[in-house]
């Protein structure tokens, strides 16, 4: 059993840092608003992904240096392209802006709070 310990204990770290982790995601802006999923990767990065059925956009950013602030590209399936800038106010939590090329900014939130958008 002592000798089993080590190698459970290290199974179950490999797990927790290996694994993505999911949040609910809003983006708000010209008066529409895009739910979808927002996950990050230990390993990767991070990605998301939000519609409102008629309009979906999505971005995806790599690892930085700066663990609380990412910056991504993001596109619309209508043709607008933009770049974001989120900041982790927890480790599961945050927002920030993303700026379109035609000028609008629009309101990134991920986390319990995009829920409540």
């Amino acid at each position: 059993m002592k000798r089993l310990l080590p190698y459970a204990l290290g199974l179950s770290i490999f797990t927790l840092v290996a694994c993505d982790v999911t949040h609910p995601v809003a983006v708000v802006g010209n008066g529409a608003v895009l739910r979808g999923t927002a996950t990050a990767s230990f390993t990767e990065g991070g990605w998301f992904q939000a519609t409102n059925g008629t309009v979906t956009c999505r971005g995806r950013y790599g690892l930085t240096a700066e663990p609380k602030i990412v910056t991504f590209p993001v596109s619309c399936d209508n043709g607008l392209t933009g770049v974001g800038t989120a900041h982790y106010s927890t480790p599961t939590e945050g927002g920030g802006t993303v700026t379109m090329q035609d000028g609008s900014e629009w309101k990134f939130i991920f986390g319990r709070r995009a829920l409540e958008v």
